[in-house]
């Protein structure tokens, strides 16, 4: 049986591919300040410092995590008989905003020490020669959503379900989300094949979804009413602008968050792998929904 080594089993996406591969490959987990010695036959690095949406954090802890805990791992991995290296990187570090669709040939332009910790993880391991017999893949995607996740998409969910309106109806945003069933799949086939190239692979789902088609899938998953107010946007740029200066909730900055568009495209790593993935943008959004209420 071949061995896998995962760094970040704790998080969210180690979770699901420990559980995804423990039948198939003998698992190591990483743990923090262990030294690293990669003696598997496949890496999987997950391991890294979340975009802190607060900014309480110290910059320097991106840069240690994300970028000097990846440069030592692909280091060891390189020294290694593993033939393996799968890294998960993000969209933000090629871009915060963007304009139509995201895809790998975009010029990076992160700006938050996030993206840019990420950024500069990627271009190390780009500057290395790969060995003959070796694979090495750069993923990043968008958001991940799935049973047991809790993140933005929950607190939607949370707003939906106590009944409160949603007034940004008439921004006509859809952004890309990613199904932890689909990121399994990418995965898998990355590991069992030795016909997809090397490189960076952005990973989505095949459909974005606005905002407003989101709200309706949240009410359907809950089985209830949904409220959206198509209040005009100029009224609602009006009133953020007095939140920038009043320091209330809904300000410019918080304003541009809920209604940018961020579609990522997903073509490439389906020319690679020549499939289909198998869970739609929909039903994927679905099953992540029906755990919110379950958990509930």
């Amino acid at each position: 049986m071949k061995s896998l080594f995962i760094t970040g089993s704790t998080g969210f996406v180690g979770k699901n591919i420990v559980n995804y591969f423990n039948s198939k490959f003998e698992i190591y987990t990483y743990s923090k300040f262990e030294k690293i010695n990669v003696i598997q036959d496949i890496v999987i690095h997950l391991a890294g410092k979340a975009h802190d949406l607060k900014n309480t954090s110290n910059s320097n802890e991106y840069y240690q995590v994300n970028t000097e805990l990846t440069k030592s791992l692909f280091d060891s991995f390189l020294n290694s008989n593993a033939q393996v290296f799968i890294t998960m990187s993000s969209v933000k570090a090629v871009a915060d905003e963007i304009d139509g669709e995201l895809t790998e040939e975009q010029i990076p332009n992160p700006i938050t020490h996030y993206g840019k910790s990420k950024l500069l993880a990627e271009q190390y391991i780009l500057s290395k020669t790969i060995p003959e017999g070796k694979r090495v893949y750069i993923l990043r995607p968008c958001m991940i959503h799935g049973p047991g996740n809790k993140g933005n998409l929950n607190l939607l969910y949370k707003i939906v379900k106590k009944g409160i309106p949603w007034p940004l109806g008439a921004f006509k945003n859809k952004r890309s989300f990613c199904s932890i069933d689909n990121l399994m799949f990418i995965i898998n086939e990355l590991i069992e094949r030795d016909d997809i190239p090397s490189g960076v692979y952005n990973i989505a789902d095949d459909e974005a979804v606005s905002t407003n088609d989101l709200i309706k899938l949240i009410a359907e998953s809950q089985n209830s009413k949904y409220r959206i107010w198509n209040i005009s946007p100029i009224l609602i740029n009006f009133l953020a602008k007095i939140g920038d200066i009043f320091k209330l909730p809904l300000n410019t900055e918080r304003l541009n968050k809920l209604t940018e568009n961020y579609i990522v495209s997903n073509t490439k790593i389906k020319n690679a792998i020549n499939k289909p993935l198998p869970v739609s943008s929909r039903n994927g959004l679905i099953n992540t929904l029906h755990s919110f209420n379950t958990n509930a």
